[in-house]
């Protein structure tokens, strides 16, 4: 049975977190939510996350920034931004922050699904691969060891 997918939803606005908790959760993801960046970088430190979904514009902090923060604590985390203010300024910032994709608001929640779906697949594809990888440098080694 594959594991069930954590995503951690940042944005100040109430009904915002509360749409896309709902959506998610019915999808069958684990939702945890944070109101400002402080409170999302203290939540990825003390727990796993496979993606986040970050409001550009927090109370604390730019999202911007928080995607940096959150490269130090989980680096294969993907990071999905969200903004009303479409500017290439900003998606230019955010990409080079690290964001995996930039959604605008209002947000449609079966675009931002099929993003997530996107995005988790190809973390899962590229885990295994890594993983395929060790086992055969391990192979590898052994045979070399035992002289065959």
């Amino acid at each position: 049975m594959s594991e069930t997918a954590r995503i951690l939803v940042i944005d100040d606005d109430e009904s915002i977190l509360k749409t896309i908790s709902m959506k998610l959760q019915h999808a069958g993801y684990v939702v945890d939510t944070a109101k400002t960046g402080k409170q999302a970088i203290k939540k990825t430190e003390a727990n796993f996350y496979n993606l986040a979904v970050i409001d550009i514009r927090l109370p604390d902090m730019e999202g911007t920034q928080l995607l940096t923060s959150l490269k130090e604590t989980t680096p294969r985390m993907v990071k999905i931004i969200l903004t009303g203010y479409p500017a290439l300024k900003n998606a230019v910032s955010a990409v080079n922050n690290g964001a995996d994709a930039y959604l605008m608001k209002p947000l449609n929640t079966d675009e931002l699904l099929k993003v997530i779906k996107e995005h988790l697949n190809k973390q899962k594809r590229e885990k295994e691969y890594g993983q395929e990888k060790v086992i055969d440098y391990v192979e590898t080694r052994m045979r070399e060891l035992g002289g065959d």
